[in-house]
């Protein structure tokens, strides 16, 4: 099926659920979740974002961590460790 067809499709099947306000918002909030897997790598499951978590954990024990400074401002702060 090409990309017309499925655009047609989508279309047609959307024209017949219009009138039904929780399908609606079924279909939405399921192509927000399609967009969300789209846009993609800054996602992370449960576990990799633990992984990340544990892993930052360890680079402290080992003092590889990087401070804040009390009166730096987020960009300066990102830039020096950018």
């Amino acid at each position: 099926m090409t990309a017309i067809q499925l655009n047609a499709e989508i279309l047609r099947n959307m024209s017949i659920i219009a009138e039904d306000e929780n399908l609606l918002r079924r279909a939405a909030k399921y192509l927000r979740k399609l967009v969300a897997e789209k846009e993609g790598p800054t996602l992370l499951t449960k576990e990799e974002f633990f992984a990340r978590v544990d892993e930052a954990r360890e680079q402290i024990k080992r003092g590889e961590g990087v401070e804040m400074l009390p009166d730096e401002s987020l960009d300066d702060f990102l830039q020096r460790v950018g």
